[in-house]
Formats: C-alpha cells, sequence, structure tokens
C-alpha cells in the first residue's frame, strides 16, 4: 500500500448529513438518504478531504494515512 493515499472513514453512528463534506470536497462524497458517503475508500492526498474531516460539524469523517493507519484529520 502507497504512502501517498488516505482512507476515508465516516461513522454512519455520527453523521447528521449536514452536507458540508460534499460542500467542500465534492469529488470524494456523497450525500444519500441515509448520509455522508465517500465515493472511494481510498483516495490520493487531497486538501479538500482534511478541510471536509475538519469541518463535519460532529466529527464523524476520519482521513488516515492509507499505509501506516495514523489519523490525518480531523487533528484537535
Amino acid at each position: 500500500m502507497s504512502d501517498t493515499q488516505w482512507r476515508i472513514e465516516v461513522q454512519r453512528h455520527l453523521c447528521i448529513s449536514s452536507g458540508i463534506c460534499a460542500g467542500i470536497a465534492p469529488r470524494h462524497f456523497d450525500l444519500e438518504g441515509d448520509g455522508s458517503h465517500p465515493l472511494a475508500d481510498v483516495v490520493d492526498h487531497d486538501d479538500d478531504v482534511v478541510d471536509a474531516a475538519e469541518a463535519c460539524p460532529v466529527e464523524a469523517i476520519k482521513v488516515f494515512s492509507n499505509a501506516g493507519n495514523e489519523l490525518v484529520a480531523p487533528l484537535d
């Protein structure tokens, strides 16, 4: 696995369907009837993904390094 990629997770039990993620990163998130979904589980580095995770009002989006499984966003 490449360290130049990130893994996106949306914690369904936290998502409130605000749509902020889809507004910030429409190439990476889609808002469906039951909330936000990543369009791909693994993506190349993209600042929009970090911005979406940090903007989520309930921190339902987690971004991890694909190779090391380290949390990339949101960071406190």
